[in-house]
């Protein structure tokens, strides 16, 4: 597992801690990613009782803290963990090869928003999923 060098500062770990205090769940990881959003990781089991029952947890969170919030299921496999950081989106499968990861989506629709506008959310999943793992690039194909 090869990770880029995390830095907390008092506001993240602020937030970890109302976080795990509202979902009785152990924070991970917490960052602001590229798009704005405040991202929590979390163990994969535990994302179920961190989003809440009708993602209550997430309201009050997003409330409390008056930012937009994203959880994701932290898995020690690359794939998996993509998947997790890209649902609700469905894909129709993920492979790596030599450093490059390649996402085939269902549709068209899927494809644009994996892609985003300016590839901003493909940059973003790949600067999240290089936090955890040594891999060079991610693609839509």
């Amino acid at each position: 597992m090869s990770q880029q060098r995390r830095k907390l500062n008092v506001e993240l770990i602020g937030y970890m801690n109302i976080f795990a205090k509202i979902t009785r769940t152990n924070v991970k990881d917490c960052f602001v990613d590229n798009n704005g959003l405040l991202t929590f990781i979390v163990n994969e089991l535990d994302i179920g009782k961190a989003v809440g029952k009708k993602a209550s947890n997430v309201r009050t969170i997003e409330n409390r803290l008056k930012k937009r919030i994203k959880i994701v299921g932290y898995s020690e496999n690359l794939l998996t963990f993509i998947k997790n950081i890209i649902y609700p989106l469905a894909v129709r499968e993920i492979i790596e090869e030599e450093g490059v990861v390649s996402i085939t989506p269902n549709d068209s629709k899927t494809k644009s928003l994996l892609i985003g506008r300016n590839a901003q959310n493909l940059r973003n999943t790949e600067t999240i999923v290089k936090r955890y793992f040594s891999i060079n690039e991610i693609k839509v194909i």
